[in-house]
Formats: C-alpha cells, sequence, structure tokens
C-alpha cells in the first residue's frame, strides 16, 4: 500500500516499513507521529483514493529514529572586478522517520 503524506512543505510517496528524511521535526527518537494520507493506492494500482485534500479515515503513522544534519555544500557568491568572494558552508538538519502503518 502507497500514500501521499505532506510535511515541512514537501509531499512525499511513501510504502509501509519505509526509512524517510523529512524537515526536522521537534519530537524525541522513538516517538510516534500521525499524518494525514493526501492520496492512498494499493500496491498494484488496483484501488486509488484521492481526497480533497485530504482521505478521510486514513492515517499514516510513522516513528522517529534519529536526529541529524545532511552533508554539507557550499554556497559560493562571487562578483567579478570588485574582490567580493564569499564561501560559506549549511548543513541541513532533518529527521529520519520509518513508516509503521498506512491506514
Amino acid at each position: 500500500m502507497y500514500a501521499v503524506i505532506t510535511t515541512g512543505g514537501k509531499q512525499y510517496f511513501v510504502h509501509q516499513g519505509e526509512k524517510l528524511q523529512v524537515e526536522k521535526l521537534e519530537l524525541e527518537p522513538g516517538a510516534t507521529i500521525s499524518f494525514d494520507a493526501m492520496l492512498v493506492a494499493e500496491s498494484d494500482g488496483s484501488k486509488v483514493q484521492v481526497g480533497t485534500p485530504f482521505v478521510s479515515g486514513v492515517k499514516v503513522t510513522a516513528k522517529v529514529v534519529e536526529h541529524g544534519k545532511a552533508d554539507k555544500i557550499s554556497v559560493i557568491k562571487y562578483k567579478p572586478k570588485v574582490r567580493y568572494r564569499r564561501n560559506v558552508g549549511h548543513r541541513q538538519p532533518f529527521t529520519l522517520l520509518e513508516i509503521e502503518k498506512i491506514g
């Protein structure tokens, strides 16, 4: 079974047992969180439910596995002929979720 959930301003296509990195959530590791499903489908595509905006009666539950930071990216700014150069690094915080149940 597959579902589409929304968190952190983004939509994610998830299935049961999947591990997913999302924007950082203020929850402790081991806590459970519930999302409203926007779309629910069987794995073979036989039954598809589309919500307006959410499918009624369907929740996606997930367990917080850990928090962390993504790999460092380098943000470089450069303007020619004016001796302007800036190099700044950034590591985006994330929360790792494990999808436990869809339904």
